[in-house]
């Protein structure tokens, strides 16, 4: 009966300690865990602030701006008007800004997007008359590009640098054969007579293909206007010159469309005589950065991540 009794409270004490151990783990993981948080959102603090006072103490000194138009100008891209106006707005009120540099890598895109940061740049210019523009082409500035970059005081480009493309295009496939070919038949219904506007599934009318080719006509005009208006007596005019050819960087200076070879750092240097370049571009900072990684890590650890792709 002793030995018996023996065993039970030995069963009783190896379970509360095992219970104490686990206890223990538990609250060690627990203690892991909110150490992890607390580092995780210092870091971002710290990431925010050294941020904040290493964009600020650049733009303390005497510099050049500058802002990027890279890939197609479109009102969700990266250079849409919304993101390309707010970094003119905010070069230009910089009082260390010495000029501001467009630096165009784009072969084109919207022309409304491109006529509203035209107009931005045109409208900052006269009110901030003693702060210069440049543009700086690399690879290509060609439609759009080009459209945005002639409100600038000059235009730079290497020599490979390909230039112009001054047109407007629409275009799209046309299916009709195809539905005839496969029997299959085309029903549209419709309250107006030309509601179906150039509909790839119907044969093309005459009036509508003249009613497109006017309205190209009449964005193209108002994109030579432009150019027109910011080259001034510095275009050598030509049936060829807005046909929508392209050229390259050193054909462009000859017929006028730009003006000299460079780069951004010449034109820093040597032209607005600022040789510290601050890129004003409308960018994901690295606290937003750490936050979308860090948001992305905890859904995945939370097991989240397959939810949200199916919403999608």
């Amino acid at each position: 009966m002793a030995e018996t009794g023996n065993n039970w409270e030995r069963g009783v004490l190896e379970k509360l300690a095992l219970e104490a151990l686990n206890e223990q783990r538990r609250s060690r993981r627990w203690g892991i865990f909110f150490k992890l948080l607390t580092f995780a959102y210092l870091t971002f603090l710290l990431i925010l602030l050294l941020d904040y006072r290493f964009s600020d103490s650049l733009s303390a000194a005497k510099h050049t701006a500058l802002i990027d138009v890279a890939g197609v100008i479109d009102a969700k891209g990266n250079s849409s008007a919304d993101n390309v106006n707010a970094a003119l707005q905010s070069a230009f009120k910089d009082k260390n800004t010495q000029g501001v540099i467009l630096r165009v890598n784009s072969p084109g895109g919207s022309p409304v997007q491109a006529g509203i940061i035209y107009d931005e740049i045109r409208r900052l210019r006269g009110l901030y008359p003693n702060i210069p523009m440049y543009a700086v082409v690399e690879d290509i500035c060609a439609s759009g590009g080009y459209y945005i970059a002639s409100a600038a005081d000059r235009i730079y480009v290497d020599k490979a640098s390909l230039i112009g493309s001054i047109g407007v295009l629409m275009d799209q496939f046309g299916f009709v054969e195809t539905l005839d070919k496969l029997g299959v038949e085309r029903r549209v219904f419709t309250s107006g007579d030309n509601k179906a506007f150039l509909d790839p599934f119907s044969p093309l009318e005459s009036k509508q293909v003249e009613h497109a080719k006017a309205l190209l006509g009449e964005i193209h005009l108002q994109f030579i206007d432009v150019v027109r208006k910011g080259r001034g007596k510095r275009l050598k005019e030509s049936p060829e010159l807005f046909s929508g050819l392209i050229w390259t960087g050193a054909k462009s200076i000859e017929l006028g469309l730009t003006d000299a070879f460079g780069s951004v750092d010449y034109v820093a240097r040597e032209v607005i005589k600022a040789e510290l370049v601050i890129d004003y571009t409308q960018k994901e900072n690295l606290a937003e950065r750490f936050a979308k990684r860090f948001g992305a890590g905890v859904a995945q650890t939370l097991g989240l991540g397959a939810s949200a792709a199916r919403l999608r």
